[in-house]
């Protein structure tokens, strides 16, 4: 196939997660490898900034900024949860991409992401204008199908079970038999962020917080739940219980929601925790419930990020650049696990149609017949996920975090009035 020469666009969109940035890092330091590209930019807020020709060079950006990125939380170059709506918007982003000779675009993000990505590259080639145009997967919420996990879910659940294992001993400090102490943690559609708790139980102790997971793929039965609760209490002086934000009702509905959407159609969670309070404080007198909410702390924890999660981010964008260079377009780069005992992890690639919009559910099989627990096939999946820790840089006793200078592209088209 014959090289393409032209200029790099890279964007970040959705949720950040604790090592977005690294991929971005693995994408800016393989592309100056390459003589054929001959500009990488940055769009400021994903599609917005194409939209608003929001551009900047990162090229002059310095290595050690560049480098700093694998350490740093959040989007650096801004992200969005906008969607791409008509025809003119679309059109927009090809008028954008011709105006600035655009021929390589990397989009960090999730399953809605990668949608955008796969309509963005067919509008390109039905306009006869020449793109390879590669997702790079992101997302805590590790629900995007085909690959084996997601480049930022190891840190987030590191992190969850760090702060499950450090709340366990207060709660051990304070109870007495009665109390449940509630955290809700995120996970829309898919349980793997709630599954990935029980990591913070040490082997061999199977009586261990958490005691009871809660997750979106088995709905919600109240009657077992109050028994689970009043079992545990009898046994410990305290109960721990993990709730995803997503834990429908035997309808498929959601237990908490403010009927509100986002961008994507998506509904508005949040509420799960305070559900599970009231269940609690109107059917189990004298037991205090207390809930607490991980929040964007789940997302944006880079202090204590797992090694491997932030290289296999690396490695995502690295290997997003070698496939464009190499003549692919329109797929997303996978993680790949090994079939050896000793874990490893490789890439492949995928067609964007096949990610876009998709959901990847907790294996039934990995959960328990309790319904509240996640059995070895599940540890044995996640566990290699959080090993090693990255080391940030410390200022004045907290964390030094790189910072783009963010040098302009110079804007070339009229303000866009979509």
């Amino acid at each position: 196939m014959a090289e393409l020469v032209g200029n790099v666009l890279v964007g970040q969109s959705g949720g950040p997660t604790a090592v977005i940035n690294s991929s971005l890092a693995g994408i800016v330091s393989e592309a100056l490898n390459h003589e054929c590209i001959e500009e990488i930019y940055g769009s400021l807020n994903g599609v917005l900034g194409i939209l608003n020709e929001d551009l900047i060079d990162l090229a002059a950006e310095s290595q050690q900024a560049i480098r700093g990125l694998r350490h740093t939380p959040g989007a650096a170059l801004g992200t969005c949860r906008y969607k791409l709506k008509k025809q003119q918007d679309f059109d927009r982003v090809i008028e954008i991409f011709k105006a600035h000779n655009i021929r390589y675009f990397f989009y960090i993000g999730g399953n809605d992401s990668q949608d955008t990505a796969d309509k963005i590259s067919k509008l390109a080639q039905q306009q006869g204008h020449e793109l390879r145009v590669i997702g790079v997967p992101k997302t805590i919420d590790n629900d995007l199908t085909v690959t084996d996990h997601c480049p930022g879910y190891g840190s987030t659940i590191k992190y969850l079970a760090t702060s499950l294992r450090e709340l366990a001993c207060d709660n051990e400090a304070m109870g007495q038999g009665d109390l449940v102490s509630i955290v809700e943690v995120m996970g829309r559609s898919a349980g793997w962020i709630a599954a990935g708790a029980a990591l913070a139980k040490r082997r061999d102790h199977p009586h261990d917080a958490p005691h009871i997971i809660l997750l979106p793929e088995i709905p919600f039965n109240q009657e077992k739940f109050l028994e689970d609760v009043r079992r545990v209490l009898k046994r410990e002086r305290y109960c721990q219980v993990v709730v995803a934000e997503g834990l429908t009702d035997g309808d498929g509905n959601y237990v908490a929601a403010d009927g509100a959407t986002d961008a994507f159609g998506h509904a508005q969670l949040g509420g799960a925790g305070e559900f599970l309070s009231e269940v609690i404080a109107n059917n189990l007198p004298g037991v205090k419930a207390r809930v607490a909410k991980p929040g964007l702390m789940q997302r944006a924890a880079a202090h204590l990020a797992s090694k491997t999660d932030s290289d296999e981010a690396f490695l995502a964008g690295q290997k997003a650049v070698q496939a464009a260079i190499n003549g692919e377009t329109d797929v997303m780069v996978t993680l790949v696990r090994g079939e050896t005992d000793q874990y490893t992890c490789e890439t492949s690639l995928t067609p964007l149609s096949d990610i876009a919009n998709g959901v990847k559910k907790l294996p039934r099989e990995w959960i328990n017949e309790d319904g509240i627990s996640m059995n070895f096939q599940f540890l044995r999946y996640a566990q290699p996920l959080i090993q090693g820790e990255v080391q940030p840089p410390f200022d004045n006793g907290v964390p030094s975090f790189s910072h783009f200078g963010r040098q302009r592209v110079d804007k070339t088209l009229a303000a866009y009035e979509g």
